[in-house]
């Protein structure tokens, strides 16, 4: 919708519609009305800059707020020292954000030097109250604040913070809306991110997602499909299904869609070559999903199943709504299904009272999948999470052995796992030109495995065979095969 409409043509003058997302697209052309000033008294447009601070629904989001600003007139820097600067902030850790608060001392010393820069924080650490606060106490300097629920109101929070002298804040505790159609900026124009759905019903102990996310959300099918659509008609091969957990996708839509159901409709859009998903919770996902994956052409061999313990004990605590020995088989039928496939994992180390019999029983579970790689973290107390509150947390040397020990074990098997692709052709999508090598351009396997290959910028974008002539342990060297 958002490639139709002329901003020009809309009256500033007039009330603002009430409907979505016609409100947003008037609140634009306001908004690029004060760009257009600017450029006239400084010679100069504005510049903004936008700073993703977390995982990839942030990143979604970053390029939502980037594709409005950049309607309205902004043009984009890396530089923090610019005349606007928004935080997509992350608060899955308590050092996140510390870091937040860090960042926003040097922005201060910016702004005295740019009285008329503005300051903006959105994300999850702005739907905490102590963190409003804080803002509001410690942070004046800030224009602008809002959370996860009301992102798409950007463009009319701006418009706000443009008249006012005194701090926006605007923060949404939970909403049933979902306001999609409107501009956004993407990294590589041959793949993109795809919402489907927002918001976790799940509630693991250690977790504060659905808290600042709020309640799960699916978007229609028919939306999410003509959105694709559209991408594909725009030169994307490649799709990533975004959802805190896509494997719930579609129970709460008043004609419930399986997730399986929206994956077999995706696959049948033309330009579509690849699709990804994450993330995927092993408590919902269904043998109907393994079958289609087993059938399917396009979806990537890559399936990021977060395990967090081996331990059925801990899993329990943890709220995870499955065993070890459920995991386990679940494997079991990924790999019956769809035998090349590369699984990766999450897995926490010194979760509030785990026992060595508890870590070895994850080191059982390591060796048992032999997981392509791994995210290992060291449990972290997060603030207003059910397990931040017990007072059994494993002294801190203990968990930093079991760590060390952890990650040693998933190292070796991930090498050892590459190693079985060295001497293949593979296909690759093409992504960037190598960022040490300028000879080299590289690309992703369907497994999700990166590939350094001789090349230039003219295959960015495209799907080549290549022959992976040397393992490097975690990524591949290769040569294109010529067609």
């Amino acid at each position: 919708m958002y490639q139709e409409i002329d901003l020009d043509k809309i009256n500033i003058n007039s009330e603002p519609p009430a409907e979505e997302p016609a409100r947003q697209y008037y609140f634009m052309a306001k908004c690029r009305k004060w760009v257009q000033d600017f450029e006239q008294k400084n010679g100069r447009f504005p510049k903004a800059c936008v700073v993703n601070m977390g995982c990839q629904m942030n990143a979604r989001d970053s390029e939502k707020l980037r594709g409005i600003l950049g309607t309205i007139g902004y043009q984009e820097t890396d530089s923090e020292e610019a005349d606007f600067v928004i935080y997509n902030t992350c608060t899955v850790r308590e050092n996140a954000n510390n870091k937040v608060y860090g960042r926003l001392g040097a922005l201060s010393s910016y702004k005295k030097k740019n009285p008329g820069m503005m300051v903006a924080l959105c994300g999850c650490m702005m739907q905490e109250p102590e963190v409003v606060e804080k803002l509001k106490t410690s942070y004046r300097f800030v224009n602008l604040v809002f959370g996860t629920h009301n992102i798409f109101k950007f463009a009319e929070l701006l418009a706000s913070a443009y008249e006012s002298d005194k701090m926006i804040v605007d923060i949404w505790k939970d909403t049933e809306q979902i306001v999609e159609e409107l501009p956004n900026e993407r990294k590589y124009f041959f793949k993109s991110g795809v919402n489907i759905m927002f918001g976790c019903n799940n509630f693991c102990s250690y977790c504060i997602v659905p808290y600042v996310r709020g309640r799960e959300r699916s978007r229609k099918p028919e939306d999410i499909i003509h959105e694709i659509e559209g991408l594909a008609k725009d030169g994307v091969v490649e799709v990533m299904l975004l959802g805190q957990n896509v494997n719930s996708y579609g129970k709460n839509l008043k004609e419930p869609v399986t997730f399986a159901e929206l994956l077999q409709r995706i696959e049948r859009i033309d330009g579509i070559e690849r699709i990804r998903f994450m993330t995927s919770h092993p408590k919902d996902l269904s043998d109907e999903l393994i079958e289609v994956m087993r059938h399917s052409k396009k979806i990537c061999k890559h399936l990021h199943l977060p395990l967090q313990s081996g331990s059925t004990k801990v899993l329990g605590e943890m709220n995870r709504h499955y065993t070890k020995e459920q995991y386990l088989l679940l494997v079991d039928k990924l790999r019956a299904a769809v035998p090349d496939i590369a699984l990766t994992t999450d897995i926490i180390v010194g979760y509030p009272g785990e026992t060595e019999e508890d870590f070895l029983e994850t080191m059982d579970v390591v060796q048992k999948v032999e997981y392509d790689s791994a995210f290992t973290f060291i449990y972290s107390k997060r603030t207003g999470t059910p397990a931040a509150k017990r007072e059994d947390q494993v002294p801190e040397d203990v968990v930093k052995d079991r760590f060390e020990r952890l990650l040693k074990e998933v190292q070796e098997i991930g090498a050892k796992k590459s190693l079985q692709y060295e001497g293949t052709i593979q296909e690759i999508l093409v992504e960037e030109v190598n960022h040490q090598d300028s000879h080299l351009v590289t690309g992703r396997l369907s497994n999700n495995s990166v590939v350094h290959v001789p090349g230039d910028k003219s295959l960015i974008g495209k799907l080549i065979r290549v022959r992976l002539t040397e393992c490097k342990g975690f990524y591949y060297l290769g040569e294109v095969i010529e067609e």
